[in-house]
Parts: C-alpha cells; sequence; structure tokens
C-alpha cells in the first residue's frame, strides 16, 4: 500500500472534488442559462409589442380559410410544409413513399401531451388565420397571405395536440391560452414575432393579455 503524507492527501481530495462540484453545478448552470434566455426574449417581445399598432379588429366579412390555404403547399419534393412540420417537431419519425409521417412519437407544447400517433396531432397556426384576418390579412394580396399560411421561417407552425388545438380555434390570447402555464412566454413571444413581422396590429385586450403571458418569462 502507497502511504501519501497529508499535503498530498488533501491534494489528492481537492482533485477529486472538483470534478464532483462542477457535474453538480451543471443542471443549475443550464437552469440559469434558460431563465436568462427567456428572460431575454420576454424583454425583446416587449419592446416589439411597444412598436405594433393598437386598433380595433376589422370585420370576418369574406374571410375563408381557403382565402389563406387552399392546400398546405408543396415544399421539398413530394413534402408539403404540414410534412415538414410534423418531421421537424417529431422524433423518431418514419415516412412513407409519399413523404407522410406513419410512425413517430410529437410532443404537445401547449398542454404537455407526448402523442404517438400523427391522427392525434395537428400543425396550428399560432395566430390563427380568421384571427390574423381581421388584424390586417383582409387587406393582403393571395400570394403574401399563402405565404403567412406556410411559413416556415417564423414561428407560426407548430405541432400540438388535436384537442388543444380544437379548443383554441380562433381565438386570441385575450380569450385563450396554453394549458401549460409554462408555455405562456414562448407563445406569447411568437405571436408577438409572427404580428410584428407581417405588421398585423394588436386590439388592446390582445396587447394586455400578451404582458400578462410575458411576465412568465
Amino acid at each position: 500500500m502507497i502511504s501519501l503524507t497529508r499535503p498530498v492527501r488533501v491534494v489528492a481530495l481537492t482533485l477529486l472534488a472538483v470534478p464532483l462540484t462542477a457535474v453538480a453545478a451543471t443542471p443549475e448552470a443550464a437552469a440559469d442559462s434558460r431563465k436568462r434566455s427567456q428572460a431575454e426574449a420576454g424583454a425583446m417581445a416587449r419592446r416589439m409589442l411597444a412598436q405594433l399598432k393598437v386598433s380595433r379588429p376589422l370585420s370576418i366579412r369574406g374571410y375563408s380559410h381557403r382565402r389563406f390555404q387552399p392546400r398546405w403547399a408543396p415544399h421539398k419534393g413530394e413534402c408539403s410544409v404540414r410534412e415538414v412540420v410534423l418531421a421537424r417537431d417529431g422524433r423518431r419519425v418514419r415516412k412513407n413513399a409519399a413523404c407522410h409521417p406513419v410512425k413517430g412519437v410529437w410532443y404537445s407544447p401547449y398542454d404537455g401531451k407526448k402523442l404517438k400517433s400523427e391522427r392525434l396531432v395537428d400543425v396550428d397556426h399560432v395566430v390563427p388565420l380568421a384571427y390574423a384576418w381581421r388584424s390586417g390579412a383582409s387587406r393582403w394580396s393571395p400570394a403574401r397571405r399563402r405565404a403567412f399560411a406556410n411559413d416556415l421561417t417564423r414561428p407560426e407552425l407548430i405541432t400540438v395536440s388535436h384537442s388543444t388545438n380544437i379548443a383554441k380555434g380562433a381565438k386570441g390570447p385575450q380569450s385563450w391560452r396554453p394549458p401549460r402555464r409554462a408555455h405562456w412566454c414562448r407563445y406569447a413571444v411568437s405571436w408577438i414575432t409572427v404580428k410584428r413581422h407581417y405588421r398585423l396590429f394588436v386590439t388592446r385586450k390582445e396587447k394586455i393579455a400578451l404582458l400578462n403571458m410575458l411576465r412568465t418569462c
């Protein structure tokens, strides 16, 4: 057996303790990083929201889903935009020859559900098409409305459970919020980001609701 003098033993124990301390601190550091990132996103969203015009909602007259989206736009060969979103948001997604998902696992951030069938999920428009119509999209060209409905760049399309998508419908944040409170910050940030990019206005009640959700950031 090798005998260590006391100073050597102290150094050896110190060196052993460092990695353990670093490992223990890693989850906390990651959590702090997420909180900072969320806080920064919330602060930026507040600035963007302050720049949006506040107005009364326009009439729903003339609205039709087909005015935005006769069908999902094609993207990358056989795949439609919907199928691209399902593949992006899912895990272990398997597709058939026509690019349609036949197997996979999807997590719905609105309600926290894990879903193992494509029949149980929907691709949601964060800012609903009918809501966008009343926020200024009724004045757009058909091409711009189609681009909005199939936007893969902004956070407008997200895979969620069919049940929460039905419950949400065409409601704004003043009437509906994700059941899972932990998603309120991201939902509000996404909503504001989309509206700012497309220069859609907000109503007074909508703005208040968004500010309340941003308090969770």
